[in-house]
């Protein structure tokens, strides 16, 4: 079975069935299309997100299961405590958007390549301004050190890329877009794919039917209005959040 090659700037903007996606490589549904913030928007609702490589067209994914963190089975690990109790970083939000995504696309060891293309770029960038994309940051003596970003719809948040230039620096930020999260009235956190280094944090794999029937209801529910409002520096002691 092939991905179905959808055309860009579809007026229809429909994606197949998600049922259709590939075994192998595991949730490959379409290729081609674009990233308008409509287009964007239709994909996450449906549990489906793009990624390829720059040299590839838009490929869009649904794998299955899917990795997922439930906020009240969130939980911080002990090898962490130590880091929180020293207050090393200070912690913002919506602070440097764009700072976060290119510091998420720079080459890693284990990955020479980024996703995270000007294509992507641009787009997610787009999507930040229309209040649909957000991102977490750690700081060090004024530093940007770690941080991550993602597409909040209803009350689900759809983590994309973290990065960290110091040790911690990105687990100290996914705690705090989590217990922020919580606090606003997120229900259900995407993970996408499996990570031993999320899990540590509490999330697990749900089937991708069991997700979506998920998306159906809380993408088109309202979050408190104090979400995404006034990104002042918090700090962790002890394993909870107090404003400094």
């Amino acid at each position: 079975m092939q991905p179905l090659i959808i055309p860009s700037y579809d007026q229809s903007m429909a994606f197949p069935d998600v049922e259709s996606a590939m075994d192998e490589p595991n949730g490959l549904l379409a290729v081609g299309g674009d990233l308008s913030v409509t287009r964007l928007l239709m994909a996450y609702e449906n549990g489906i997100f793009p990624w390829f490589s720059q040299d590839q067209p838009i490929l869009w994914w649904s794998p299955d299961p899917r990795m997922v963190l439930f906020p009240e089975n969130f939980h911080i690990p002990r090898s962490l405590k130590k880091t929180i109790r020293q207050n090393k970083f200070q912690l913002t939000f919506n602070t440097r958007f764009e700072q976060v995504m290119r510091a998420c696309a720079q080459p890693r060891p284990t990955q020479p390549e980024t996703w995270i293309t000007d294509t992507m770029l641009r787009a997610y960038v787009k999507l930040h301004h229309e209040g649909f994309a957000h991102s977490f940051e750690s700081w060090n003596n004024g530093n940007l050190v770690g941080g991550l970003y993602g597409v909040a719809i209803g009350k689900v948040f759809f983590g994309e890329s973290m990065f960290s230039f110091e040790t911690d620096a990105s687990k100290i930020a996914f705690a705090h877009a989590v217990k922020l999260l919580t606090d606003w009235g997120y229900e259900l956190i995407d993970c996408q794919v499996a990570s031993e280094h999320l899990a540590k944090f509490g999330a697990s794999n749900i089937s991708r039917k069991e997700f979506i029937q998920l998306l159906k209801i809380k993408t088109h529910l309202s979050i408190s209005e104090s979400a995404w409002q006034s990104p002042l520096p918090t700090a962790l002691s002890n394993g909870k959040f107090d404003e400094c």
